[in-house]
């Protein structure tokens, strides 16, 4: 296609960044006020700004960028509303974003008056793109608009006293910039600001436009820390955009490349396709065991907030926040997901590991339930998933294959999802309540003459009348077996039993379950719980039996 050329690769054949590893977090910055703010349709209000504002310092940020008050009373006022009523906590630092104009960055400090840290931004295009069609400019004049904008900024922080102001500038469009031309103007403005070690500068390298795979960007930045003469007395800063589809991977990549710090919104919300998603990126890290250093722990009030002051809704199929991303449809996958449980809770590991889950969903606020969602396509191993979740009975593998049947039945007819509770009162009412022609109301032991055999005496009532029988066998079930044989004529020969403790503890309920087996050879399952694993056992057989005579 002669529409479209292919982005140039970088002659970077000694790069290094391929066999690093990110080993901490970087700086975050959220841009979720700025440039998220002025991706919206309905841009945030003073309210809608402040609630935004303070969860995003719960979650952990200490670089926010709360506006570009030049440009706008709206982001002015709150920049003031901040200050005045002393809202900024003493370890969080604000930026405000100011064009390379004269006039703008002279509100710009009017705005940060009194603030007690603050970071300047800078910025103006330098791609080639931009300086041909845009401003019609030569590389020597868009230098000179960078280091006048740098020098205005020096002068007026020089006058500040008390409050320490930091800079930081951006190379707008660094992506489809030349790297020895972006290393050149970032030298001409840290040439102007002389940052130190100590007191370093931020070059922040927008990708304002993804124009390149993820591999390419990370050449783009090594190559350039190569280049810039200051990089010992600067963070080097990414903003990535997603018009790829891959401003996630871009940043990662750029971080094994040498970048510092990232800037980003909450979801990923910014202009076109949108901005760094600062939540999958930190939660990413933190499924590598790195302290991503910002609290997702409850990340579905961070969810409410966002879609409430943005008006955004987060697709179901985000990563860790969507409906959907702690969910399992598939059979397989459900009874892999439940494997990994209850190998975890056997072995008694920290290290989470479960097949399909990059993380613990209560690490995140989120609950294990929704792991699995059950419909027609569901397996055997998400209904018994959603029956241990829901009542604490852990089903033996033929009982789930017999479950999920009946539950499946339910989904094929009605063609729609079958919530966790609805799959739990029909376990009820289908293994330990069916329909009761027979029931068991109590057994005691009597003595018995004979070597080796027990006497029992048991209470039915078989179709409405009541009994009182004497049985004997080799324990209270098996005399059951003969009892219901020899006085109502209910042949079952039992052809598998399971029991468990519902709980940890001695004064646990037990559950039992029972596979009987007609004369016919027609198998039904029956489930009891009492606190005593004999009377749950007996109900367990006498559930199988209703079950087949009320079929």
């Amino acid at each position: 296609m002669s529409k479209y050329q292919s982005f140039p690769p970088i002659n970077l054949p000694d790069r290094t960044w391929p066999n690093n590893t990110i080993t901490q977090a970087p700086i975050w910055c959220s841009v979720d006020l700025r440039d998220g703010n002025q991706a919206l349709i309905n841009p945030m209000g003073p309210a809608k700004k402040m609630e935004l504002f303070r969860t995003l310092l719960q979650i952990g940020f200490k670089e926010i960028e709360v506006g570009f008050p030049a440009a706008s009373e709206t982001d002015f006022a709150f920049v003031r509303e901040l200050i005045e009523n002393d809202l900024i906590p003493d370890d969080v630092t604000i930026q405000v974003l100011t064009q390379a104009r004269p006039h703008l960055i002279e509100r710009t400090f009017e705005a940060i008056r009194g603030a007690k840290q603050s970071i300047v931004h800078l910025y103006n295009s330098t791609s080639v793109l931009q300086r041909r069609v845009v401003f019609s400019a030569d590389k020597a004049d868009v230098v000179k608009i960078a280091v006048d904008g740098a020098k205005l900024i020096h002068q007026l922080a020089s006058n500040v006293k008390d409050d320490t102001i930091r800079y930081q500038y951006s190379p707008e469009s660094f992506t489809g910039t030349e790297m020895e031309f972006a290393a050149e103007i970032c030298d001409a403005v840290c040439d102007v600001w002389q940052p130190t070690v100590d007191n370093k500068a931020i070059m922040n390298l927008p990708s304002t436009v993804e124009l390149s795979t993820p591999n390419v960007h990370a050449d783009q930045i090594e190559l350039f820390c190569r280049l810039f003469k200051h990089r010992e007395q600067s963070i080097i800063s990414l903003h990535t955009h997603n018009d790829r589809g891959t401003g996630i991977a871009a940043s990662e990549l750029a971080l094994l490349a040498g970048a510092d710090r990232v800037e980003g919104t909450l979801f990923g919300n910014g202009e076109r396709t949108g901005n760094l998603d600062i939540v999958t990126m930190a939660l990413n890290m933190t499924t590598q065991g790195i302290d991503s250093t910002l609290d997702f722990s409850n990340i579905k009030e961070v969810r409410r907030v966002a879609e409430f002051c943005t008006e955004i809704k987060v697709p179901e199929r985000m990563p860790y926040a969507g409906d959907l991303v702690f969910t399992a449809f598939s059979g397989s996958h459900q009874d892999a997901i439940k494997k990994g449980y209850d190998a975890m809770e056997e072995t008694g590991q920290d290290l989470f590991e479960v097949p399909y889950l990059t993380i613990d969903p209560a690490d995140i606020g989120r609950q294990y339930d929704p792991v699995i969602r059950v419909n027609s396509q569901s397996g055997k191993g998400g209904v018994a998933f959603l029956v241990e979740n829901e009542l604490g009975f852990r089903l033996p593998r033929r009982l789930q294959v017999a479950f999920s049947q009946v539950i499946q039945k339910i989904t094929d007819e009605t063609g729609e999802e079958i919530g966790s509770r609805e799959i739990a009162t029909k376990f009820v009412d289908t293994y330990i309540n069916p329909s009761a022609t027979l029931v068991y109301r109590s057994h005691k032991p009597v003595e018995c003459d004979k070597e080796n055999v027990e006497r029992y005496q048991f209470e039915f009532t078989y179709q409405g009348e009541d009994h009182t029988i004497l049985g004997e066998g080799n324990g209270p079930l098996d005399a059951c077996v003969h009892v219901l044989t020899e006085t109502f004529g209910l042949h079952y020969d039992i052809k598998d039993y399971n029991e468990h403790a519902m709980e940890a503890g001695s004064g646990s309920s037990a559950a039992a379950y029972i596979l009987a087996q007609k004369p016919n050879g027609e198998e039904l399952f029956g489930a009891g719980t009492s606190k005593s694993i004999t009377k749950a056992s007996i109900m367990a057989l006498v559930a199988a039996i209703n079950r087949s005579l009320s079929t």
